[in-house]
Parts: structure tokens; C-alpha cells; sequence
């Protein structure tokens, strides 16, 4: 038997994480669909810092329906020692979701939200308090490895990517408009 949809009180939550590549990518997809069918899309990234990317560059060219947003230095993070820089910008981005909701986007992203928040620089129990706040009209996407436990289950749709094989391991460096 059939169960009938019922209206949710929040918005869709989507998360992909794991240690394979593509994550970033697939959240940069949706936005393009959205975007294709005339809709706002904000992406805010965490822990990134890097302007020259083709999906940072792509949808720069899409504005006004895309904006996003860096919030990361240009050296990653170092996990077992981030540093002050890391966790002030972390909670900018974090500040500035909050922000993004009130201009009631179809799709609102979090890049690398879930590394950000396992590697402590956000708190799990602040980004859920956020995801309390979605309107039903917006779905918000959480990328990147390593996804606490309380985001998977809070979660709506999980997909978890599986690092099977890498140009990377094979001396094959990463190519511009193609991996970045």
C-alpha cells in the first residue's frame, strides 16, 4: 500500500560524503540544474580558499542565480593542528548560512561542511540547529568526507562515494577544467 506523502515542516537535507572524489562536483551539478530551471542557488564553502576552479569560475558566470562564497584559506587545513584563521572562517561560513536562509534559495550548499565539523572547527549541534531553520521550499546539500554521525542521520538522502581507484595513485596529476 501506497503511503501518502505528507507536507514537511523543513526543507530536504542531502549529504554526500566519503573518501572517494566527486562530492564537491555532484553538489555543483545539482546547482546547475536548479539554476537551469530558474532557480537561486547559494554555495558556501568551507576550508576552501581557492578562486581558480572551474566550478568557482562557472558559477561566478551564472550569477545572479548562483553566488558563492569561500570561506578557507589557500593551505588546507591541518587536522590534527588547525589554526585560529581556521576555525574564525569556519564560523564566518557557518554565520553566514544562517544569513543565506533568509533569501530563501532553492538550493543552499555546504562544501565540506561535514569535514569542517568533524574536524571540530564547527560544532555538529550548531549545524543541525541550522538545519532546524530550512524552509520547506529549500533543499540544502552537505559535502565532504567524513560526516558525523548525527549529520548522516539527520539527513533525508545519504550517498556515500567510494574511493575505488585515482589518476593520483598512478603519477597522474590533476588536470585544470577537469579535476579543478
Amino acid at each position: 500500500m501506497a503511503r501518502k506523502a505528507t507536507k514537511k515542516k523543513r526543507g530536504l537535507v542531502y549529504l554526500y560524503t566519503g573518501e572517494g572524489g566527486g562530492k564537491t562536483t555532484n553538489a555543483f551539478g545539482f546547482a546547475l540544474r536548479a539554476i537551469g530551471h530558474g532557480y537561486k542557488v547559494i554555495i558556501i564553502q568551507f576550508m576552501k580558499g581557492w578562486e581558480d576552479i572551474g566550478e568557482v569560475k562557472a558559477c561566478r558566470r551564472l550569477a545572479p542565480e548562483c553566488e558563492v562564497y569561500q570561506f578557507g584559506r589557500k593551505e588546507f587545513v591541518d587536522p590534527k593542528n588547525p589554526s585560529p584563521e581556521d576555525y574564525r572562517l569556519a564560523q564566518e561560513a557557518l554565520a553566514f548560512a544562517h544569513q543565506a536562509l533568509k533569501k530563501r534559495p532553492k538550493l543552499l550548499v555546504l562544501d565540506e561542511i561535514n569535514l569542517a565539523a568533524a574536524f571540530g572547527l564547527v560544532k555538529v549541534k550548531d549545524v543541525l540547529k541550522l538545519l532546524d531553520k530550512v524552509p520547506p521550499s529549500t533543499v540544502v546539500m552537505l559535502t565532504g568526507r567524513r560526516a558525523p554521525r548525527a549529520l548522516i542521520d539527520r539527513a533525508d538522502f545519504v550517498s556515500v562515494i567510494e574511493d575505488v581507484k585515482h589518476p593520483a595513485r598512478e603519477g597522474i596529476p590533476a588536470r585544470k577544467g577537469i579535476e579543478y
